[in-house]
């Protein structure tokens, strides 16, 4: 992905341009579609809200708006800290699809406005597990490594964001990698689709026996429901645990259809009911065996998924 952003000139589609590039660093800060949209909004209402003199002295109107962008989102994860403590249960990122596998299946329009989903690169740094890691830093630290390591800007723009020093802002930078270190093991490819697709196998059959033996005995099921959908309020523990919860959701929801998608560029499941997406799971699979899995319930932020599936 770009570094540095260039001069793209003052002109409306230049400066429309950088829309995309907008989008990815602010998804990436805030881990949600929606905030990410409005903080980019706000970023070009600024722009256009200086003096023409104003902008024709700015040399990189790109470079501009990603700084602005930055500063909006370090002051939204300053006061999201204080949200979630008020949210209902666990909270996770919202979920991405994969919106040509929508396109392809019929479920988007390709004359309509483009979603601000539709934007978002899907990488390494958007899976699940990644995003989650993020959520453990601090916010400067997050702006420093998220610009720093997954969009390569240099020090001395960030220091522009921060307010900081480049020294500072690289030590944050150091920092927020070291969490990632520890808490992230590295991301294979090998064997997760088989993996997924025998989970849902087994789900299906609500064979429970089967589920435990796809589940590491230490896995972790965290579900985020947000007070608007039933999930468990606190993580679920162990593989035979989350084994018996699994079928129990099947047992309640007759009619559950589970579907094979792509969640955040990983293979992942879709649970949907009456034609209506209820769940968006993303799994963590190490040595053949599931090591976590995230389940987003809340409808809120399911709206990118409303075609999954037709």
């Amino acid at each position: 992905m770009a570094g540095s952003v260039g001069d793209v000139g003052t002109s409306t589609n230049g400066i429309a341009g950088e829309r995309r590039q907008l989008i990815n660093v602010a998804y990436r800060l805030l881990g949600s579609v929606a905030e990410a949209e409005d903080a980019v909004q706000d970023a070009y209402a600024r722009w256009y809200g200086l003096p023409r003199s104003r902008q024709e002295e700015i040399l990189s109107p790109g470079a501009w708006l990603t700084t602005v962008t930055g500063r909006i989102c370090l002051d939204l994860l300053g006061s999201a800290r204080a949200r979630r403590e008020r949210y209902v249960g666990a909270w996770l990122p919202e979920p991405l699809p994969d919106r040509g596998e929508w396109d392809r299946a019929g479920g988007a329009d390709p004359t309509g406005p483009a979603d601000p989903a539709d934007q978002i690169v899907l990488d390494e740094s958007v899976a699940m597990a990644f995003l989650v890691v993020l959520e453990s830093m601090t916010p400067a630290e997050r702006v420093a490594f998220v610009l720093h390591d997954v969009f390569r800007y240099p020090f001395a723009e960030i220091a522009g964001v921060l307010g900081r020093t480049p020294t500072a802002c690289k030590q944050l930078a150091a920092s927020a990698r070291r969490r990632v270190g520890v808490a992230r093991a590295p991301m294979t490819a090998t064997g997760r689709t088989d993996v997924v697709r025998r989970v849902k196998a087994a789900w299906e059959r609500k064979d429970i026996e089967a589920l435990v033996g796809l589940l590491d005995p230490a896995a972790v099921m965290t579900a985020d429901g947000g007070g608007m959908a039933g999930a468990a309020l606190r993580p679920v523990e162990g593989g035979v645990r989350i084994a018996q919860y699994m079928v129990a959701i099947a047992d309640k929801a007759p009619g559950l259809e589970l579907l094979e998608r792509s969640v955040n560029g990983v293979p992942g499941l879709v649970a949907r009911r009456g034609g209506v997406v209820m769940t968006v799971a993303s799994f963590d699979v190490s040595d053949g065996c599931v090591t976590r899995i995230w389940a987003v319930r809340n409808p809120e932020k399911l709206r990118s998924w409303a075609s999954a599936g037709r």
